[in-house]
């Protein structure tokens, strides 16, 4: 595994850079967030910039990854770990693979249990919008769409538009939360749409 060039890739949906493991709940965070989308990788010993700074207890880094895994997550998650060296400094690379138990949760500091999804370079709360779908896109049976008067109009002002929330498409169609929900949900598993997320809003496009 060549360490550097994958840091030049920068952070983002599969990569994530801590330079200390110091929180059990902010790394549980990141490893429900990796399992609940396409896995990936974490990076322990590695600042946000992208500089080497290596662990100073690979085993103490080890056991809070561990512990984090399993007992504040839920279905537990099982990492995969490799040590290498870089320039005499150790990184501590943890693998999370895609989870076929999907959703997991992360315990906060409050004692509550959350699901988070990656979203590029962010581990976010998910919506339940996106927990829907990270509990559908496990199913053998797939999706069967059938465009119906409420899937015109959310395609007609995407064209116009180039983006939709939950409550303009509810308010399009005249339906409620619920239903237009189930819509979305179906549309996105099926790569017709895809789910934009932030700390503030979350919306939709179509895919080019």
């Amino acid at each position: 595994m060549n360490i550097k060039k994958l840091i030049l890739q920068g952070e983002g949906t599969t990569l994530d850079f801590k330079k200390t493991i110091n929180s059990n709940e902010k790394i549980a965070k990141s490893l429900v967030a990796f399992a609940n989308n396409k896995g990936g990788q974490l990076l322990i010993g590695v600042a946000d910039d992208g500089s080497i700074k290596g662990v100073k207890s690979e085993d103490e880094e080890r056991y809070m990854i561990t512990k984090s895994a399993h007992q504040f997550c839920r279905p537990a998650i099982e990492p995969e770990f490799e040590e290498i060296y870089v320039d005499d400094k150790l990184v501590l690379v943890v693998t999370i693979h895609p989870s076929d138990t999907k959703p997991h949760y992360a315990l906060d500091e409050n004692k509550k249990w959350w699901v988070y999804f990656r979203v590029q370079d962010k581990s976010l709360l998910a919506s339940k919008i996106i927990v829907d779908v990270i509990k559908k896109s496990g199913d053998p049976n797939g999706q069967l769409i059938s465009y119906r008067e409420d899937e015109k109009k959310l395609f007609e002002y995407l064209g116009q538009q180039g983006r939709i929330t939950l409550k303009e498409f509810s308010k399009i169609t005249r339906s409620s939360y619920k239903k237009a929900q189930k819509v979305l949900v179906s549309l996105i598993i099926s790569g017709l749409i895809q789910p934009h997320s932030s700390e503030k809003e979350e919306y939709f496009t179509s895919i080019q």
